[in-house]
This record gives C-alpha cells, sequence and structure tokens, in this order.
C-alpha cells in the first residue's frame, strides 16, 4: 500500500494597527511589561462594550482580494466559547459562518518538479487574539501575559490542497511576503506575529477519501514546520502499515528539542465551541461595485472599490515585470523583490541611473548612451545591489529604510564605475560608508583620494616595481601559466591600495612581459 500525506493549513496573522481589535489598547504590546497594555475591555469585565476596530476589517478585506477571495456583501462576529486562562471572557469574538473572505487561492512554484500549483484558500476571517501563557521553567504553575489578549488576528484557513512538508513551507513563505507588501503586518514567525498550525492526514494513493487529521501546534519557524510535518508523515504511515490508522482528531504539540510531535488533546468540532451571533458588535456592510448597496446607520461600513484600488503590485506581478523590463533573471530578481522596499530601492536606483548616464559629457554626442548600454548598467547595478549592498546592509544590522544612503547616490555611485573613474573594488569599500553617513560618492573619492588611476605613465612605474620584485610569477608567466598574471596584477592593485585601474593594467602588464 503506498500512502500520500493530505496537508491544510491555519495560518493566524496579527495584524499591525495601532490600536487592538475591541479597544483603544495599545497594539504594541510585546514590547512592553507584562499587563500594562490591557483595559476593562480586553480583559472582558462586566458592562463593557467592544467596539470593532475598522482598519483591522479594511485590512483583512485587502489580505482577502490579494489572495483572490470573494467578499459577500455582508460580514458578522461571533462569540466562540472554550474555557482556558489565555481567554478572560471565556469566549472568544471570532467569526463562524459570514467569514470576510472566502473561495481564494494562492498559487505556489514549486522548484523541483518545475510546476505552478494553485492551493484553494478556504476562508479568511478576523477574530481577537488570546493571551500569552508562561511556562517557568521547574515551576508547578503558568503566568498569563493579557498583554497580548484582544488584539487584532487574522486567520486564513486553506483547503487540503498541499502534499508535502516543502508545499507547505513554500506556501507560507509566499504568503508572508504578500502580507509584507500589503503592509498589513510584520509576519515575524519568531516574534509570534505569523503563526501556523498544520493539520495533517495519510490516505491511500487513489483514495478520494479525507481520513481523521492530526493538527500540529507549536511551530514559529518554516524549518520546523517542515521538521513537524515530515515527522507527522513516517509516524503516521507507520501506524496505518501496523492497521491502526488515526480514528479521532486529534491535536499534538512540536517538540523541537526532542525532534518530535507530542499528544496534548483530541481536537474539537465546531459544535463544541457553541458559537452564536457577537451581540454587541453591529454587522459588517461591505459596499461592494454593483450599484445601491446602501448601509444602514448602525452597521459597520466598508468600501470595498476603495479598498481594491488601493491595492500594490503584488510580489508575482513585481516579478514579472521586472524580468521583462529590466532584463534580469529570475534568481536576481527573486532577491531584489523578497521585500518591498529592496525591489522599490531597486526600481529608484534604475530611474536614477538613466538620469545621470543620459546627463554624462558624451552624451552630448550620443543619444543613444543610456539604451545602448542600459543591459550592462542595470546589470553591474543589481550585482552591487545583491552582492555587496544587501551584505553590507545584514552586516549592519540595518535595512535599506534604516540606511543613510539614497538610491540617487547609489547610482552615481554605479555611473562612476561605469566612467571608470572608480573600479569595482574601491566602490565596494566606499559602499560601507555611504550606508552609515550618505556621504556623497563623487565628494568620497576627492576627500579619500580614491579615484581610480588610468594614466600609463603612473601605471607603469608600478608595474615595473612589481616585476622586479617578484622574479617566480614573472618566469611563470613567461613560461605559460596565465594564472601567475593575475597574481602581478594583484601585486600592482595592493601598491596602489586597489585604485588601479585593471584592464590598464592587465594590458600594461602583458606588454612589459612579451
Amino acid at each position: 500500500m503506498e500512502l500520500e500525506p493530505i496537508i491544510g493549513l491555519e495560518i493566524h496573522v496579527q495584524l499591525k494597527t495601532k490600536t487592538k481589535m475591541f479597544c483603544t489598547c495599545d497594539n504594541s504590546g510585546e514590547n512592553q511589561s507584562a499587563n500594562t497594555c490591557v483595559c476593562q475591555v480586553c480583559l472582558g469585565q462586566p458592562g463593557t462594550l467592544p467596539v470593532a476596530n475598522k482598519l483591522a476589517i479594511q485590512w483583512s478585506a485587502k489580505t482577502a482580494l490579494a489572495l483572490n477571495c470573494t467578499i459577500d456583501e455582508y460580514s458578522k462576529f461571533d462569540r466562540k466559547h472554550y474555557f482556558y486562562p489565555d481567554l478572560p471572557k471565556a469566549y472568544q469574538i471570532s467569526q463562524f459562518d459570514q467569514p470576510i473572505g472566502k473561495g481564494g487561492y494562492l498559487e505556489i512554484f514549486i522548484p523541483e518538479t518545475k510546476e505552478v500549483k494553485k492551493i484553494r484558500i478556504n476562508r479568511l476571517h478576523l477574530e481577537e487574539d488570546a493571551a500569552k501563557l508562561l511556562h517557568p521553567t521547574g515551576k508547578k504553575y503558568s503566568l498569563v501575559d493579557y498583554n497580548r489578549g484582544g488584539t487584532p488576528l487574522m486567520e486564513i484557513v486553506t483547503e487540503p490542497d498541499l502534499k508535502t512538508p516543502q508545499e507547505a513551507k513554500i506556501f507560507l513563505q509566499d504568503l508572508r511576503q504578500i502580507l509584507r507588501y500589503l503592509d498589513v503586518s510584520e509576519a515575524d514567525m519568531e516574534k509570534g506575529h505569523l503563526r501556523c498550525d498544520a493539520n495533517i492526514s495519510m490516505r491511500p494513493i487513489g483514495d478520494s477519501k479525507l481520513y481523521p487529521k492530526t493538527e500540529i501546534k507549536n511551530m514559529n519557524s518554516f524549518k520546523m514546520i517542515e521538521k513537524a510535518l515530515e515527522y507527522e508523515i513516517k509516524r503516521q504511515s507507520k501506524l496505518w502499515f501496523e492497521g491502526t490508522p488515526t480514528k479521532i482528531l486529534t491535536t499534538r504539540g512540536w517538540n523541537d528539542a526532542k525532534g518530535m510531535t507530542e499528544e496534548q488533546r483530541t481536537k474539537e468540532e465546531a459544535h463544541d465551541y457553541r458559537y452564536f451571533p457577537e451581540p454587541d458588535i453591529p454587522p459588517i456592510h461591505f459596499a461592494l461595485e454593483a450599484p445601491g448597496h446602501k448601509c444602514e446607520p448602525k452597521e459597520i461600513a466598508i468600501d470595498v472599490k476603495c479598498i481594491k484600488a488601493e491595492l500594490p503590485e503584488l510580489p508575482e506581478a513585481k516579478m514579472k515585470r521586472f524580468i521583462g523590463e529590466y532584463d534580469l533573471n529570475l534568481e536576481d530578481v527573486k532577491i531584489l523583490t523578497e521585500e518591498k522596499e529592496t525591489a522599490n530601492f531597486a526600481e529608484q536606483v534604475f530611474s536614477e541611473l538613466k538620469a545621470w548616464i543620459e546627463n554624462l559629457e558624451e552624451a552630448k554626442n550620443n543619444d543613444k548612451i543610456w539604451e545602448e548600454n542600459r543591459p550592462k548598467i542595470v546589470k553591474m547595478a543589481t550585482n552591487l545591489l545583491i552582492n555587496v549592498l544587501l551584505p553590507t546592509l545584514q552586516k549592519m544590522n540595518l535595512s535599506i529604510k534604516s540606511m543613510k544612503m539614497n538610491a540617487e547616490n547609489f547610482a552615481e555611485l554605479i555611473t562612476l564605475i561605469f566612467e571608470k573613474k572608480v573600479n569595482n573594488a574601491t566602490a565596494n569599500t566606499m559602499i560601507d560608508n555611504m550606508v552609515a553617513t550618505g556621504a556623497d560618492p563623487t565628494e568620497l573619492i576627492k576627500s579619500e583620494g580614491l579615484a581610480q588611476i588610468s594614466d600609463t605613465e603612473e601605471l607603469e612605474k608600478f608595474i615595473k616595481q612589481v616585476i622586479k620584485e617578484n622574479p617566480q610569477p614573472v618566469l611563470d608567466y613567461k613560461a605559460g601559466k596565465e594564472r601567475a598574471l593575475q597574481a602581478l596584477v594583484g601585486q600592482v592593485m595592493a601598491k596602489t591600495k586597489g585604485k588601479a585601474n585593471p584592464e590598464t593594467t592587465l594590458r600594461l602588464l602583458k606588454n612589459s612581459l612579451k
């Protein structure tokens, strides 16, 4: 018997609104002392009334549209009942039968098979988050921090369309990228902004039946999700082959230290939560494009047409455009578009480059200089962005937003390389300074004496010294060992502190060693 995994995901996304879902408490409680960002409403004290955060609803609708979901005219909030220390009211305000979005999908690319796979999305709904339980090591009690309780939490539930742990990881990575492009969440798994519960069951290949699933919780990284699903596939397959497949819905937690899942409890069904409509919050009325949608005074009115108009260019569309407009390969484009800020900076650099190149002195005699050199210059810029700037930012623990250098100065530096006023090695060292201080590259070259040496007479002086001081590489080159020439070039670069024009140096060395 051959088995296949059937995987579905339940993803919880903390929205980064300023205030919580149903009150005006600060929504940055994770950075505050425990139980300081709380009030009577989010603590569920008697006599308090929740007021829905309209921005959280709008952001949820925006995400639903980005994930190709259908938004019905009406949505509502419901009470989901369960008793647990992290839920002070003993019920959670959530959504049951009228979610904000439903019937969507996200297409993912599987590198191994080169396949584009459509993963259906069952629903997207909005709720309040529960508090955070803390379990001190060696203690027989747990502590509760209610700062997180009541924060806006968007839940995205997929259909069981995923077949491998890798597909689940790719889906989550693509979803995180979309959430960051929409600017609705930091989507940082380590900080709990993006949390995932994975549902998995096994079945014989060719069987269309869905068997009782196991839900895996407590996963806070893509790698952990992949490992947990791999473990469950092995565990459940063993049960099938032993003739004792899982017959009930269960919840298991992932123990990263042991590298295994551990049983927690049997899984509740929807009726166990005793859902009923939240009486204290009015219904949400989504004004759709069709005419005649008039909202009642007591309804929460949301204009879907305006939200559609505010949708940014999403990652997949941006990648396709970058490939088409800038003649870049897929690998480079993936890196440039991974974060929205990086993609925007790259586009600004390409735009500034065109202006810099068209204003060069030689452009007066050649008005096609940009078009003739565009692929070469864009590639030069891409290499500097990916291989120098991004690693520099990582090393300095900075982001595109927080660095001092702007796109214009970066484009100016690339133009100086194109003009051979500075070589690549020197430009690479300049970037650290520009990132930290915002220094103008032309002024930096002047003040630090970094201009490239291209003067033949000046370079020949250094070349004569190098030939005299390095007889063995000279003999090796004359004996046909081409690599020895690069060693001599390196010596010239060292003597000029990296300022020698590499191309001119190579040509002069060859002439001198004939």
